[in-house]
């Protein structure tokens, strides 16, 4: 098969599934206003004085990393994790534990941290993305628990439940680790890794091989009938948003200077999935939307009740049953209908 006929084959899987076609014509303007949006998130330290917003909102931008990788691999491959934590808290592990005990240099111990699991999830991929549906998910779970249980039992590792404070080095490939712990500096640092994610994505979805899973996605026996392999492509996409988890990790574990079992847990996997349907998966940015939206709520509603998750419950339960597309999906439409 040629490549002009596997474009062709692709793209005709795709046809009333896909977003958009690859030779559609684009309108300049999102394009303009996700740079607007890009830059003006650089210079928002700038504007806000206070250090405790600015730290709610970098841990915020670390959750939308987290739910960008869960809404990714629900959106490309049409399967939803409840295992995600596995990833986050693994990254942050080998980061932690790595620069702790001294077992390699720091900057190796950071590529290990994000390649590790990332390694770890094509090769679990291999095995459960031929699984579909709710089996699929009690899987990731299952494996998440399974590392969470190890990480509280392995006390003479990382402290058990008690977990373990991680002092950094000065220096980290020529730079400031110190930058790293403060909130003004380490928004930026997390509003560039999350701005290039969603960039790197949304390339991803319209280049030839997102198609191609996409394709999987819509009608795998018929992907499989014109020739092409299904499950390397399921498991990639599956590494991919675990990458997009373990960075979340590092991140986390940089800021907080602090690894627990907790980063492992099923609840943390569960509030990823939660931002993830609040914000919408049909656009990339969709979950980070989530997460921003699901941090502010949680903040206020925590400072009003103890009872916040029924709001979030509330709010979940609402948006699944009148808003499936979510609210990046709102706000598509409602541009869509303005343009037309």
């Amino acid at each position: 098969m040629s490549s002009t006929e596997s474009l062709s084959s692709t793209e005709s899987l795709t046809e009333g599934a896909a977003p958009s076609s690859l030779d559609a014509p684009r309108p300049r303007l999102p394009f303009i206003l996700a740079g607007v949006i890009a830059v003006g998130g650089c210079l928002f330290p700038f504007a806000v004085s206070s250090p405790l917003t600015l730290s709610l909102l970098t841990q915020a931008l670390i959750g939308a990393l987290l739910a960008t990788g869960v809404g990714f691999l629900v959106r490309q491959n049409g399967m939803v994790s409840f295992g995600h934590a596995l990833f986050y808290g693994l990254g942050g592990y080998i980061l932690g534990v790595g620069v702790a005990r001294g077992y390699l240099p720091i900057e190796l111990t950071l590529v290990l941290a994000i390649v590790v699991p990332t390694v770890l999830a094509f090769l679990l991929g291999l095995v459960i993305t031929r699984i579909p549906g709710v089996a699929f998910g009690m899987l990731t779970l299952a494996c998440a628990q399974a590392f969470y249980e190890l990480a509280l039992k392995v006390r003479g590792l990382a402290n058990g439940d008690d977990g373990l404070a991680v002092t950094f080095p000065a220096r980290m490939f020529g730079f400031d680790v110190s930058l790293l712990q403060n909130p003004h500096s380490m928004f930026v640092v997390c509003w560039v890794v999350l701005m290039l994610a969603l960039g790197g994505l949304w390339l991803l979805m319209r280049s030839h091989y997102g198609l191609l899973t996409f394709a999987i996605k819509a009608n795998e026996e018929r992907a499989r009938f014109i020739g092409y392999e299904t499950l390397v492509p399921r498991a990639a996409i599956y590494a991919v948003s675990a990458l997009l988890a373990a960075m979340a990790g590092v991140l986390a574990t940089f800021y907080n200077a602090f690894i627990s079992p907790d980063m492992l847990h099923w609840t943390l996997s569960g509030s990823a999935l939660i931002m993830a349907i609040i914000g919408g998966t049909q656009a990339v940015w969709g979950p980070a939307l989530g997460a921003i939206v699901f941090f502010f709520i949680k903040e206020i509603a925590g400072d009003a009740t103890e009872h916040w998750p029924t709001v979030i419950g509330t709010i979940l339960i609402v948006v699944t049953v009148f808003l499936p597309i979510g609210l990046s999906g709102l706000i598509v439409k409602l541009l869509s209908w303005r343009r037309s």
